[in-house]
């Protein structure tokens, strides 16, 4: 059988491929120190779960509008209002199975062929193939370390051209937890307000898992003269422990919100019925679940950052969200294992962590980021613990010569 060619254009996501290895090897009896996982390790919330089972017993299982029920719509609206201040009507909510299907469904109804979409470097594994699966061409703007791995008026305005449909904005982001300031997103939006034919997709999806103080910042807010072309897309999954429900959400203009709400009708119809009972349930209940965990996050974090900080050949910033961290590994690249094997680069050094001390992590590379690996420490603190002494022993016994 011959595939279409955007089928051939992309790969599967890395992030999958780590997860469904590491489940091999457990499944061939080794224990491994699993650090790939970018979904909290915490249950639903008790009351999201027993709202699903109360729209279950009330025969709530029918399809629902394609942007979602009255109830999760409302949710939603004032949730944003809540966080950001910003103010949404039905016609600029969309729903649909899961944040990353909200913002395919945004390139799909906006990216003709050879349209441009710009994205900062370091990024989520998807916003690449996303774009080039729609037709579209990924410009992949560099974002150092030295910068805080975001986007600068500097590096964002040589990267834009008459062809540019979309700049992507993923903050608090994956793979490393960097979010912008209010003032830096006041610059940005300085040189987008020169180019009216650009729209921004924002990634909220970890807007409250959030160390700082106040509330993570959001474009939409920071300048109101950029709403209207501005998509807010966020989710359930990573605040609420709710991965597996499937639930996410979009907002912004009218236009963009219904042809994306077409393309549903014509893909799923709707999310399921009984995860927006949920997602209602999540958003407009109690938010306790929501401080507790942050704070649960916080800790692993710090104690993360420290352990990998005391690695002689490892260096890593401290996050502002998420629960991710980037690692700096270029010290490592060009030492010999023990076996005599010279590690070649990030993908090489997060091979050798798993065959010498069975512990899986991402490599940078796949996020756009040679020369890092990425952790999450969305797991226990004992397995946090534990894996980083791993990491240390399989540094140390990297050596520059053979031995």
């Amino acid at each position: 059988m011959t595939t279409a060619a955007r089928v051939r254009r992309i790969s599967p996501s890395p992030s999958v491929a780590a997860a469904q290895r590491v489940r091999e090897l457990k499944s061939q009896g080794l224990t491994i120190h699993d650090l790939t996982v970018g979904e909290p390790d915490f249950d639903t919330p008790a009351h999201v779960k027993a709202a699903a089972i109360r729209a279950i017993e009330a025969g709530e299982t029918k399809y629902t509008s394609v942007n979602g029920t009255p109830a999760l719509r409302a949710a939603i609206i004032e949730k944003l209002r809540r966080r950001h201040g910003l103010e949404y009507t039905d016609g600029t909510i969309t729903v649909g199975g899961g944040a990353k299907q909200v913002i395919f469904l945004a390139l799909t109804a906006t990216l003709d062929e050879g349209d441009e979409v710009v994205i900062p470097a370091p990024y989520w594994v998807s916003y690449p193939d996303m774009v080039r699966a729609n037709d579209g061409t990924p410009v992949v703007v560099d974002c150092p370390e030295s910068d805080g791995f975001k986007l600068t008026p500097e590096r964002l305005r040589p990267a834009l051209t008459d062809r540019t449909r979309w700049v992507v904005l993923n903050t608090p982001g994956n793979p490393t937890g960097s979010a912008y300031t209010t003032a830096e997103l006041r610059a940005l939006a300085a040189v987008l307000l020169e180019h009216p034919h650009v729209r921004v997709l924002t990634d909220e999806i970890y807007d409250e898992i959030w160390y700082d103080d106040g509330a993570s910042p959001s474009l939409a807010a920071v300048e109101p003269r950029l709403a209207d072309r501005v998509f807010l897309t966020n989710g359930v999954s990573k605040t609420y422990a709710m991965t597996g429900w499937r639930l996410g959400y979009g907002a912004g203009p009218a236009d963009l919100v219904t042809a994306v709400n077409t393309l549903q009708s014509q893909i799923s119809s709707c999310p399921s019925s009984i995860s927006q009972a949920a997602a209602a349930a999540a958003l407009g209940g109690p938010q306790d679940f929501v401080r507790e965990s942050v704070e649960v996050y916080r800790a692993r974090r710090d104690t993360t950052v420290k352990l990998i900080r005391e690695i002689p050949q490892l260096t890593c910033t401290t996050p502002s969200g998420g629960f991710y961290l980037l690692v700096n590994c270029r010290a490592a690249v060009g030492r010999l294992t023990p076996t005599g094997h010279r590690i070649q680069d990030d993908e090489d050094f997060a091979r050798h962590l798993l065959d010498s001390e069975q512990v899986a992590v991402i490599h940078g590379s796949a996020y756009g980021a040679p020369g890092y690996f990425r952790i999450s420490f969305a797991t226990s603190t004992e397995v946090l613990t534990e894996a980083c002494a791993r990491i240390a022993a399989a540094c140390a016994a990297l050596s520059e010569r053979p031995s």
